[in-house]
This record gives C-alpha cells, sequence and structure tokens, in this order.
C-alpha cells in the first residue's frame, strides 16, 4: 500500500492511466542496483529516487574529483574527495526518504560480482569501461536478471536492454571488445557534460518501464544519439547463432586487453611518488597531447605517442625512463614501439598512469 504522503508525492505518477498505483506499487517493491554513480549514474539515481523505487543499491569505489563534477550532478564542490556511495546516499535520502538506498563502497568484480547483484531484480550498468560493461552483461546472464546499458563518448551516447525475456546480450552486439587505444573512457577522450544526462535519463526511463510493466522496452534495440547534430536512430540487434556460452565470470582485464602484468618493467603510483622525492636521475615521459598535458601533468617531458618518432633522441639510453599516460594504455603502446622499432631497454611503464598517481598523491 502507498501511505498519505507517498500519494501526494508520486500523485503525477497516479494520474497516469497507463501507469496508476498499480504502476507505482511495482516500483515500490523493486529492487534496483546501479553500477557506477558518476556521469551516467547521476540521472539515473536522481530519477530513480525520485520515481519511488523501493530499494536502490549503488556500487561505487570512486571518490569525487573535481573533473567530475562538469557531469556528475549528484556532487558539489564540497563533495570533493569523499566516496561517490556516501554522498550520492545522502543525496537521494534527502530526495526521497520513502525509499532504501544500499551503499556499496568497493569495485564491481569477478569475485564480489555474483554475491552483490544477486540480491537485485534489475541491473543499470553505468560504467565507463569495456572490462565493467563485460562483467556485468555476463553476471546478468549467469544470474537471469535483465541489464538496462548506457554508453557514452564526447558526443554520441548509446542505450540498450540486454538478457530481457530471451533477448539478445551484450555479447551479441560486441562478441568481442575493442583495442584498449580504440576504447578510451572519459578521462581519456573526454565528454560534452549534458550528454550523461541525457542518457542517464533515457536509462532511468527504460528502467522505470520495465519496472511498472508499461511501454516498449528497448530490448533488441540499439538506440543511437549523436549530441552534435541531435539524430538518433535504432539499430536492431540480433542474437548470435552460435554465441558462445557463459558459464563463469573471467578476468575481464585481460579479456579485454587492458590487464598490466606485475613485472620489473613496471612502477606503481607509490614507486613513482619515492623516486621524484629521492632525488634519484632519472627520465619522466608523458605520452599524451598537449591539451590533456596542460590541463594536468607530473612534470614529465611531453613527448605525444602520436608523433613519438620525432623524440626518440631526446629519450636517454643511460638512465631509467618512466613512461606515462592517462591510464596506462598509451605508454604500454609508447614502450613497445620504442623497444621494438628503437632496442630501448631501460624503460618502465606507470601503472595505472596519472589517474591512478592522482587518486594516491
Amino acid at each position: 500500500m502507498l501511505s498519505p504522503e507517498e500519494i501526494r508525492r508520486y500523485s503525477r505518477h497516479l494520474l497516469i492511466p497507463e501507469f496508476g498505483t498499480e504502476g507505482q506499487l511495482r516500483l515500490k517493491a523493486a529492487k534496483v542496483a546501479v553500477i557506477g554513480c558518476g556521469g551516467l549514474g547521476s540521472p539515473i539515481l536522481l530519477y530513480l529516487a525520485a520515481a519511488g523505487v523501493g530499494t536502490i543499491g549503488i556500487i561505487d569505489g570512486d571518490r569525487v574529483d573535481e573533473s567530475n563534477l562538469q557531469r556528475q550532478v549528484l556532487y558539489g564542490t564540497e563533495s570533493v574527495g569523499k566516496p561517490k556511495v556516501e554522498e550520492t546516499a545522502k543525496r537521494l535520502q534527502s530526495l526521497n526518504p520513502h525509499v532504501k538506498i544500499e551503499a556499496h563502497f568497493e569495485q564491481l568484480t569477478s569475485q564480489n560480482a555474483l554475491e552483490i547483484l544477486v540480491n537485485y531484480d534489475l541491473l543499470i550498468d553505468g560504467s565507463d569501461n569495456f572490462p565493467t560493461r563485460y562483467l556485468v552483461n555476463d553476471a546478468c546472464v549467469l544470474l537471469n536478471k535483465p541489464l538496462v546499458y548506457g554508453a557514452i563518448y564526447r558526443f554520441e551516447g548509446q542505450v540498450a536492454i540486454f538478457n530481457y525475456q530471451n533477448g539478445p546480450n551484450y555479447r551479441d552486439l560486441f562478441p568481442k571488445p575493442p583495442s584498449p587505444e580504440l576504447a578510451p573512457n572519459c578521462a581519456e577522450a573526454g565528454v560534452l557534460g549534458v550528454l550523461p544526462g541525457i542518457i542517464g535519463s533515457l536509462q532511468a526511463n527504460e528502467a522505470i518501464k520495465l519496472l511498472a510493466g508499461i511501454g516498449e522496452p528497448l530490448t533488441g534495440k540499439l538506440f543511437v544519439m549523436d549530441a552534435l547534430t541531435l539524430t538518433t536512430r535504432i539499430i536492431r540487434i540480433p542474437r548470435m547463432p552460435e554465441r558462445p556460452k557463459i558459464v563463469e565470470l573471467i578476468d575481464y582485464d585481460v579479456f579485454c586487453g587492458v590487464k598490466i602484468p606485475e613485472s620489473k618493467d613496471e612502477i606503481s603510483s607509490e614507486e613513482l611518488e619515492e623516486l621524484l622525492k629521492s632525488g634519484v636521475d632519472f627520465q619522466l615521459i608523458d605520452v599524451r597531447e598537449a591539451h590533456e598535458y596542460a590541463i594536468d601533468n607530473l612534470g614529465g617531458e611531453l613527448m605525444p605517442l602520436s608523433h613519438l618518432e620525432d623524440f626518440v633522441v631526446n629519450i636517454s639510453r643511460d638512465k631509467s625512463v618512466v613512461i606515462h599516460c592517462q591510464g596506462g594504455m598509451r605508454s604500454q603502446k609508447a614502450i613497445k614501439q620504442l623497444r621494438e622499432e628503437y632496442n630501448f631497454n631501460n624503460l618502465r611503464n606507470l601503472t595505472g598512469g596519472i589517474a591512478a598517481f592522482r587518486k594516491i598523491v
């Protein structure tokens, strides 16, 4: 039943003949998990809470960074440095005290995904990287849960529903992940601030439709939007006839080619911090582009990967050289190129790039 307070709060839903009290009660009884409370997660979570979804799980292991505020509208300047799930929980409870918020301050992994997600009816992916997308998809398949998918890149956004009523899943759309250098996240590629608001709102819309049992779900279809031209299209997603069966969760960093093997050729953020403090003579090279360097840098020499061959003569062969980028992938590629084409043997990669370093320092 709805309390008098809930009836007043949700009155605009109750007035819709196709929605009404029955639809609102379905929302109240539902348990939804949202993976990521960043750009996509912000509008998703705000609208789910406002709509009256009874239990909302939020899963994120990050803290608020100043660069998030351009698009992650859950947070204010005072939130910088604080765990996202804690700030989100406070914001959602303030928005609607009638909903239950379950905060998981941790990254979703192959080890904890099934245990966390089994408790929810519907899963919504607000992540920004391919390993998490494959992980969430495979967990949904194993748990037989529907998944509302969304993705953004610069000016383009996508929305779909996977694993619903024997429909396709994410692996029907992307059987194999793209190479890491072709799949940068928001921190590397950038994103128009308003775009995750649009795409996240569409994800919330699809979730509410599924939960309330109204409308036509976006299953078997991919909605694509270009914010620059405001054009949209819907692409059909057929099920692959010989799709490999998902039987377990795997190491998705390895599967997507982003896992950096532990070796003497890697240097952690903590090790680099100590190296910088020690006064030891070494060379620090940044292989990002000039516009990225201008936003934030570690004081290294700028040698963009796109023109690396022009800087080979400036790279030392007599001392240790640490190479980094934003997330650790372009620097890996740079090291591979320098070794194979120019026979360097003194290069180390900063694990996780400047993004990881800023979380430590």
